[in-house]
């Protein structure tokens, strides 16, 4: 309840239209009941048309008072409601944008998009309640009990006697409900991950005839949380009829005793209708109240859950204090850099590397599987932190930067090509905004990638799909290139970016890269020796380690695992050069 407190004082002038409103309402609501005894008490007073037309009027104007004050009431609801959930988006989606990958493994994305979609929603149903019936109900239940007193003690007392049997019922059935919400969510949360690994998954799906297998999967999934739903709904159905007996039972014991003291001249019949009124305001208030009761459960688990995003301290802190710009240089440098992921685990994914990079050089990395070459490339721009040592960039910690600075020096294409729904001109134009037209037609030709664009009939403009579907493999690869040489970096990073490129494509892109990078610092990551083979510097890693640093002719000669990994790519002749 916490954070959706903090986020209602943002909005403190629309609380206070919601009280007016609310305050407003509940004397109209009470006053046309007041006005109608009057008029039963004095039977309505045939004899005096002034009197009848006064009370028409009363009546009328409380009427068209309470619509618009219900309407001053709605406006201030849905405008802070709307607004609070706007804002808890934004601020979850910002904090989760400085979440590593560690800590999305550990929510999972489909979890992630339940809490910003699902979750926000929910507290947006209970905030529209609770602003509605949470103002409106304790108001209305006072006023409607001191105004019960006053008509008549006796059936005051056993109108009230009888009302616990709400609450008790509410009680119970709360603590039923608590627990399958948080069922629920979690239901909720694997029904969508089950539907975001078969859109991604799709082709791998077909291509082993596992249609039918998805389908039982994601029946069983959606099985599961229809019977949690069940049985929550089917606890929360039991309130009305209990709501209902309780009022059909009051009224029939105050009809009855209101019956005997009109006979006895102790009561009139204007009393007792606008008594039954009142008893009837006063008993749907309590069903308001229980109706807050039996959602808040479900608000509180998906409170919770967001909650826990929030107090989640992201493994890659920013430094407020860090470096914001020094001088471009490109200098890169690793000084004895341990890691191994966050996850408890002993063993290193890579142990004590240390190398150097300078302006100008081409260095490469190639080792088999596993052997840390990926992870190096993220501890870069500090998508991971190194466990033990430090890496440098122009002579500063790289922890020792403010995040926007670090990564403003370093232009990153990642091992899974990665475009986003929108044009081609758009992913482009992600590298650097300020771009110009003559910028992105440059980088599309030294990423290879103009002859597929101008073959496009919209060109730039071609809307691409999620994910950039509508392209093969290679032409998403050449487009990621492009981004990251828009961005005009001192320091290239390519993680296996070669990877779907065909050889001639591979080669023709590798010369223009090494003419228009020049005199920037390139650090490639590669499973393919062809690739790498003209670097000025090859570092060879094994199970985490360096064994081997040099040239392709020296690593040919002097290291087996790069003897190896040749052999298994190369032919005899390529392999005598």
């Amino acid at each position: 309840m916490a954070l959706t407190i903090k986020y209602l004082l943002r909005y403190k002038r629309f609380l206070l239209l919601n009280l007016i409103g609310a305050f407003g309402f509940i004397v109209i609501e009470l006053g046309i009941p007041t006005l109608l005894a009057q008029g039963i008490s004095n039977n309505f007073d045939g004899r005096n048309p002034a009197y009848m037309t006064t009370l028409a009027v009363k009546m009328l104007i409380c009427a068209v008072v309470g619509l618009i004050l219900l309407l001053i009431m709605a406006y201030a609801i849905d405008r802070v409601t709307s607004l609070i959930v706007r804002d808890i988006r934004n601020d979850l989606f910002t904090h989760i944008q400085r979440f590593s990958a560690d800590d999305y493994e550990r929510f999972g994305v489909s979890r992630l998009i339940t809490n910003t979609g699902n979750d926000a929603y929910m507290i947006m149903q209970f905030l529209t309640l609770i602003l509605r019936t949470g103002f409106i109900a304790p108001l209305m239940l006072t006023s409607a009990f001191v105004l019960i007193f006053r008509q008549n003690v006796p059936l005051a007392l056993i109108s009230i006697g009888m009302t616990p049997i709400i609450f008790i019922a509410v009680y119970f059935i709360n603590k039923r409900v608590h627990r399958l919400s948080a069922k629920q969510q979690k239901g909720l949360d694997n029904i969508n991950q089950n539907m975001r690994e078969n859109l991604t998954g799709l082709r791998v799906i077909r291509a082993f005839n596992k249609e039918s297998f998805q389908t039982t999967r994601f029946a069983s999934l959606n099985t599961t949380y229809r019977h949690i739903s069940d049985e929550m709904y089917q606890k929360l159905a039991f309130i009305s009829p209990i709501f209902s007996v309780v009022f059909c039972t009051i009224l029939v014991l105050v009809i009855n005793l209101g019956s005997l003291y009109i006979s006895r001249g102790e009561l009139s019949v204007g009393s007792l209708s606008g008594f039954i009124e009142y008893i009837f305001h006063a008993l749907f208030s309590f069903l308001m109240l229980g109706n807050v009761l039996i959602l808040y459960p479900r608000f509180e688990v998906s409170t919770s859950r967001i909650q826990e995003i929030f107090n989640t301290t992201p493994t890659i802190l920013e430094n407020p204090d860090g470096v914001q710009s020094n001088e471009h240089i490109g200098h890169l440098a690793f000084d004895h850099v341990s890691f191994s992921y966050g996850d408890g685990s002993e063993e290193r994914v890579l142990d004590d590397i240390s190398f150097t990079a300078e302006p100008g050089q081409v260095i490469a990395f190639i080792g088999s599987t596993g052997s840390g070459k990926s992870t190096l490339a993220r501890l870069i721009p500090r998508l991971f932190d190194v466990s033990q040592g430090k890496i440098l960039i122009d002579g500063v910690d790289v922890r020792d930067y403010q995040l926007q600075a670090l990564r403003k020096k370093i232009s990153y294409v990642p091992q899974k090509a990665t475009l986003f729904a929108g044009t081609i001109r758009e992913n482009l134009l992600f590298g650097d905004q300020s771009a110009t037209d003559e910028d992105l037609a440059s980088a599309v030709e030294i990423a290879q990638a103009k002859a597929f664009i101008d073959s496009l009939p919209e060109k730039y403009d071609t809307v691409l799909a999620e994910g950039g579907s509508n392209l093969s493999g290679g032409q998403k690869q050449r487009l990621c290139i492009a981004r990251a040489l828009v961005k005009k970096a001192p320091i290239y990073l390519f993680d296996d970016s070669f990877s779907a490129l065909d050889y001639k494509t591979d080669a023709n892109l590798r010369r223009r890269l090494n003419q228009e990078l020049a005199t920037t610092t390139m650090i490639i990551v590669a499973q393919r020796i062809s690739t790498i083979r003209n670097a000025d510097k090859i570092i060879v890693l094994n199970e985490g380690q360096i064994v081997g640093t040099g040239t392709h002719r020296e690593l040919l000669i002097t290291n087996a695992v790069y003897q190896e990994i040749a052999k298994s790519q190369l032919t005899e002749e390529e392999l005598a050069i």
